[in-house]
């Protein structure tokens, strides 16, 4: 007990950033139970209904509670960001470890293809790819994973010839150590907290991403409570309803922040010598 308490005051911003962060994930899993109104079910009589003591935050043009279907928003923005960010974290370092342990042409084709997708402008194909695939919340998480993992590939491949010439691994190949076992035991204890930290700051942008996919038509699909389909069914609706953009939007804007923060402060505390 005393040594969390030490930590808490080694690292107060970070140990208050992440009892947000436990908010957001919480009310994320309750969502069901904490929406005062069904997000699904609209009501015809209540379309675009101001904020009142019913409706908190208003209805929208379907006469759905716009608080309700925030709360449920949020399991759904949150369920496809960590998605998300676990497979690039998966698939880019699995490429960088391959491509940095082994070397050779392997290294090579799979750099130069990293290399390729780096030059694309990655939101531009991303709207491409999931025009191609069609707008879905399975096909949203694809297409931003498809011009997204370079990043995490490069990272490890240079974490990874690191630690290749290091001297722990050349003694552990003298000891007949085992090619999986030095990527088990050495590689990947080594390069995880760095993949943790950049999984962790890309967060808050990934949703960004989703959200504006989502906004463009390119992500989920209605009825789906979605915090960027939201913004986008709202936008006709600005001046006579501006609560389906505010609303949103804020919500968009706070989650983000604090994730970014979240972020930002982990790093500070898994690797203390970044200034």
């Amino acid at each position: 007990m005393s040594d969390l308490s030490a930590f808490v005051k080694e690292h107060r911003l970070f140990s208050c950033y992440t009892l947000l962060v436990i908010l957001i994930v919480l009310i994320a899993i309750f969502a069901p139970w904490l929406t005062p109104q069904d997000p699904m079910v609209g009501n015809l009589k209540n379309v675009l209904q101001t904020p009142t003591a019913e409706h908190l935050l208003g209805t929208d043009k379907l006469g759905r509670d716009t608080l309700s279907r925030i709360i449920a928003g949020t399991q759904v923005s949150l369920f496809m960001t960590i998605c998300l960010v676990m497979l690039l974290a998966l698939v880019g370092s699995a490429v960088g470890i391959v491509s940095g342990y082994f070397g050779g042409k392997t290294e090579m084709i799979l750099m130069r293809f990293a290399d390729m997708m780096l030059a694309f402008p990655g939101v531009v194909l991303a709207i491409a790819i999931a025009g191609i695939l069609g707008g879905s919340v399975v096909n949203t998480i694809l297409a931003l994973l498809a011009v997204s993992w370079a990043k995490y590939a490069r990272l490890v491949r240079s974490l990874v010839i690191k630690l290749r010439h290091s001297d722990f691994i050349l003694a552990a190949k003298v000891n007949g150590a085992t090619t999986l076992n030095i990527l088990k035991r050495h590689i990947i204890p080594n390069i995880l907290p760095m993949v943790v930290i950049t999984g962790a700051m890309d967060i808050g942008t990934m949703m960004m991403e989703i959200a504006g996919l989502s906004f463009l038509g390119f992500g989920a699909q209605p009825p789906t409570p979605e915090w960027g389909l939201m913004l986008n069914e709202g936008r006709q609706y600005i001046q006579t309803a501006p609560w389906l953009m505010i609303y949103p939007g804020v919500a968009i804007f706070t989650v983000v922040a604090i994730f970014n923060l979240w972020g930002d402060s982990l790093r500070d505390v898994l690797d203390p010598r970044h200034e």
